[in-house]
């Protein structure tokens, strides 16, 4: 059985293979200029639980001492450990591991970077595995350890690979294995099985591990891979500090692969990749090659991509020429697996478009940036206006069609943003700095991007420039600059700003060494935030005058420079004969107690914010004070929204003008929440100390579960909805908890003192599922379904007096024409992996079939998004944003669900209902399971196809008349108690003795 260190109490049994002279394991240490870690990673190998071990150090030619520490451990362990010298430097890992392999004795290979280390059953784990399946290559996981990261953050290498133990015959039975796990390092090898196939490392070129490792899985009879930890990456962050190589090169250095600046870095990769694909035809596996392209486009391209703004016209020349070679071999397929910008970056560099490529890898670094103007065309957004009319061949990527398919960015949604949610790109076109006579005066001017003409030209604008110091925690101060030039320029909005900083920007000095600019650009009284963005090499350059408010002798200058992200900051310079007194006190005795008192005080404050100590703070502190009588905490979906039943009860206090004290907890940002209650914000200490203090607590779904509630506090459970897909302890993932998981859950729903249910289906559901006891039930209907009753009951009088029922405000609101009916589509909650939801129909084939009679609401669940083209713009319309769901459930005229529970309420208007179940069987068989089955109890057409929706959408009057029993029947058996008083009945139940006299 392989060995999880994590579970292992202490020293392990040493695995010993079957005896034989040579050992089980070769492992290959290859080192170049790096002496001081070489001992540690041989020292892995030694410490094995498999004993049956040797290590094999290569040094490759190193200039430092490390073939003498090698030496010296050969010396020590010489039944164990071989040193062996190249007569000249490599440059690179694969002449090493060559030599390595042939000086081996094992039977198994592994390889080992002198800066890295085997997980210390790495060995053992990897020959049972090899020896109890006959795999001819066996991988585990690899960790990048974060070696200076004071938190220990670790990241696993594609951990999906390696969820558990499992055996491929073929590489092809798992694609994924081959595209991305390209390491030699966490692999071992059959000996003779690199021997019969003569696998080598290609010399002379770098990226040896990509081809390296395909051409071992290509070649593999049998591969295993098993889910334990077998090798430690070790990283480290400080660029100022010796870095991860990748490769066994010098420490003091960028690793070969992060040389990115070099064009022969690019160069090798592309040669690599070319080798690659032709080895994977030679062998038969030509379809792998589309995985390979998709992983192309948005990792390996994606990584030089960010670094073009960095680089002159010359290199970005012959990088496009290199690049566009390779592009040539994608499949054009590819190009929809990958995210747009990944996709747009690739189309418009293959097209050398370096005017619309630069925004877009600006985009690409800072991922919610809209760096393009955009255009709109036929009803969708695209990146920029070129290249979507090429005339070129249809099956060329060129052409078009496939043009306007990589730069359609409708789905990201940019139009639907108002200027306030946007980040706009501000690109840098000059930059002047003046030092001397005339101070520290920087002149600065650029463009900000005004995508779809969101700055409309007669907008009243106003901008200032603020520079704040990029440390956390020492933002003392912030200082602004007015921007004295701003103009409309369509696309564009063209500024000018000069900032002295000589007098205007006073940083405290060593702690606030680097400081951030940003331009704050008011749109009619709307901010929005820039950065600046330089994207061209060598346009700041120069040094300023300051004055330090601590002593101008740490520093007198500040210069600029340009962030990862390529946004402009500025750096102090530090005078180099007091640096060195500062350097001296920093790492002195002095600086260890400033530093020290700073981590714990950064540490104090991390622990007060925490929610073990708010959870603490509430009951220990809070939960003593004593109850405020009249105080109600209301709360709706976590606080997402000012919505549902604890909405309608508090209207209803309010409509009757009882004495109480009202609070509304938000989880985001307080705007629609009630101007005449008290606002705190969800998990605040406000917000707990409301919650410890209420004499009623009134919510849909739950205040946090860590929270007892006080016996001197009611709480009343107002539930969001009737039940079809099972709930609580029916669910199966429930049953299968331990007893004390369930005990857990259960104190957490013994909270409720009231449950309010409005049929006997939800106390035979949820009731039961929650084990509620009777007592607990409040048989009065759901408060917010008392709009729905008064809205029948309204729409039933003016039919008797045959008048025309008014849609009131929301309609206007809306921009809903008097002459179109109103359907509105409610999905249910989909975990489909990310927020935005796709819609399953055809919504632009929605609009032109129906548009001339429906306009279609689209309310998706407010843990989902969804985005519309402008194609559908006055016809459908995204409700999601609405707090409250009722409004439209009164305004529409027919309701489009699936599975959600809006059937039950929107039944009570007795209006046409269709159900559209395009994955009923993966949603009723492989989710959950249901309480019933809707297709025999839907109070409407239940369609699983579009063509069917839209057949069944053909006349709402036909609908409504065919169903009319089942919606009554749905009715009486789910909301036979909503009358359309269960808000004035609770008031009056628990609220009747603070109504004033």
């Amino acid at each position: 059985m392989n060995v999880d260190p994590r579970s292992s109490p202490g020293p392990e049994r040493p695995y010993e293979a079957p005896h034989t002279a040579a050992p089980a394991v070769s492992v290959v240490v290859i080192v170049y200029n790096d002496e001081a870690r070489l001992t540690a990673a041989v020292r892995s190998v030694l410490d094995q639980t498999l004993r049956s071990v040797e290590v094999v150090i290569v040094d490759d030619r190193s200039t430092d001492g490390s073939y003498e520490v090698a030496r010296r451990l050969a010396a020590e362990h010489p039944d164990r450990v071989r040193a062996h010298r190249l007569p000249e430097n490599s440059g690179g890992c694969g002449a090493p591991r060559n030599h390595g392999i042939q000086q081996a004795r094992g039977g198994h290979v592994m390889f080992l970077d002198s800066d890295d280390v085997l997980e210390r059953n790495a060995c053992r784990n990897m020959l049972e595995a090899a020896e109890t399946t006959g795999a001819d290559l066996v991988s585990g996981l690899c960790v990048r350890v974060h070696v200076d990261a004071r938190s220990g953050k670790e990241v696993k290498w594609y951990p999906w690979l390696y969820a558990r133990t499992r055996t491929l015959d073929s590489i092809s039975e798992l694609p994924d294995l081959l595209v991305f796990d390209t390491l030699s390092t966490n692999k071992c090898y059959r000996r003779d099985f690199l021997l019969d196939n003569r696998l080598e490392f290609p010399v002379g070129i770098h990226y040896e591990d990509l081809l390296f490792s395909a051409q071992a899985y290509a070649a593999a009879r049998r591969i295993t891979l098993i889910p334990n930890r077998v090798y430690d990456w070790n990283v480290v962050d400080n660029p100022g500090k010796a870095g991860k190589e990748g490769t066994a090169g010098d420490a003091a250095t960028k690793s070969i692969s992060n040389r990115r600046a070099e064009i022969a870095n690019f160069t090798h990769r592309m040669e690599i990749h070319r080798r690659v694909d032709q080895l994977l035809v030679d062998r038969g596996l030509a379809e792998l090659k589309f995985h390979k392209d998709v992983k192309f486009l948005k990792h390996d391209l994606v990584l030089h991509l960010r670094d073009l703004p960095f680089r002159d016209a010359a290199y970005r020349q012959e990088f496009a020429a290199i690049a566009r070679a390779y592009l040539e071999s994608i499949d054009p397929a590819a190009y929809d697996e990958i995210e747009p910008i990944h996709a747009i970056c690739a189309y418009l560099l293959r097209r050398s478009d370096w005017d619309n490529l630069l925004p877009a890898v600006d985009t690409l670094t800072n991922r919610d940036k809209i760096s393009s103007p955009l255009v709109e065309r036929d009803g969708r957004i695209y990146w920029c206006a070129e290249h979507l009319d090429n005339p070129d061949a249809p099956d060329n990527p060129d052409h078009g069609d496939f043009a306007r398919r990589v730069l359609d960015v409708t789905e990201l949604g940019y139009h639907t943003k108002p200027v306030e949610r946007m980040f706009l790109r501000n690109e840098l076109t000059s930059y002047q700095g003046s030092y001397g006579g005339v101070g520290g005066t920087v002149r600065l001017a650029g463009r900000i991007t005004n995508p779809l003409g969101v700055v409309p030209p007669g907008a009243r604008l106003t901008g200032e420039l603020e520079f704040a110091a990029r440390r956390k925690g020492v933002r003392f101060q912030v200082f602004r600059f007015p921007v004295a030039t701003l103009r409309h320029e369509g696309e564009t909005i063209a500024w000018e700003a000069a900032a002295d900083l000589t007098r205007g920007l006073r940083p405290v000095g060593i702690v606030d060494a680097v400081w951030d600019v940003r331009l704050h650009l008011h749109v009619d009284g709307v901010r929005t935030t820039t950065r600046l963005t330089a994207s061209e090499p060598g346009l700041v350059t120069g040094q300023l005058p300051v004055r330090p408010r601590l002593t101008r002798l740490v520093a007198d200058r500040i210069e600029p420079e340009i962030s990862s992200r390529g946004h402009l900051a500025f750096r102090l310079v530090p005078d180099k004969k007091a640096n060195v007194l500062v350097e001296r006190g920093i790492h002195g005795a002095p600086g260890r107690l400033a530093k020290s008192g700073y981590r714990k005080a950064r540490a104090v404050r991390r622990t007060l914010a925490s929610g073990d100590t708010k959870i603490r703070v509430y009951h220990e502190a809070f939960s003593r004070l004593p109850v405020k009588k009249r105080l109600v905490v209301f709360e709706s979906h976590l606080g997402r929204q000012y919505s549902d039943s604890p909405r309608a009860i508090y209207e209803e206090m309010r409509r009757q003008g009882l004495r109480f004290e009202a609070v509304w907890a938000y989880a985001d940002k307080p705007e629609g929440f009630p101007e005449d209650a008290v606002l705190v914000r969800r998990w605040s200490l406000p917000y707990l100390k409301a919650l410890a203090r209420a004499e009623f607590w009134i919510d849909n779904q739950s205040y946090p579960l860590k929270l007892t509630k006080r016996p001197g506090t009611t709480y009343l459970q107002t539930w969001h909805g009737s039940a079809l897909k099972r709930m609580g302890f029916d669910e199966s993932e429930w049953k299968l908890r331990s007893r004390t998981e369930q005990a857990e859950q259960q104190r957490t729903l013994d909270r409720f003192d009231r449950f309010l249910v409005r049929s006997e289906h939800d106390v035979r559901t949820l009731a039961r599922a929650f084990r509620l006891k009777e007592k607990t039930l409040l048989r009065v209907g759901y408060p917010r379904n008392d709009a729905l009753v008064r809205a029948r009951e309204a729409t039933a009088g003016e039919a008797t007096a045959r008048k025309t029922p008014g849609r009131g405000p929301l309609a206007a609101e809306l921009g809903i024409p008097e002459d179109r009916k109103v359907l509105l589509y409610a999905p249910t909650f989909r975990r489909r992996g990310q927020r935005r939801f796709e819609l399953p129909f055809d919504v632009e084939r929605f609009a032109d079939t129906f548009g001339d009679r429906y306009v279609l609401l689209v309310r998706s669940h407010y843990l989902n998004h969804v985005v519309l083209p402008p194609s559908v713009r006055g016809r459908v319309v995204d409700v999601s944003s609405h707090h409250d769901v009722t409004p439209l459930l009164s305004l529409a005229d027919g309701l489009i669900t699936d599975y959600s529970s809006v059937m039950f309420d929107y039944a009570l208007l007795d209006r046409p209902m269709f159900f559209f179940t395009y994955d009923y069987e993966e949603y009723v068989h492989e989710g959950r399971g249901t309480y019933f089955d809707l297709l025999e109890r839907a109070p409407g057409p239940v369609v699983r196809t579009e063509d069917d929706l839209y057949a069944a959408l053909g006349s709402l009057q036909e609908q409504s008349a065919k169903y009319s029993g089942a919606r009554q029947r749905f009715v009486a058996d789910f909301g036979e108690y909503d009358k359309g008083h269960a808000a004035e009945s609770i008031v009056d139940q628990f609220f009747a003795q603070w109504r004033r006299a």
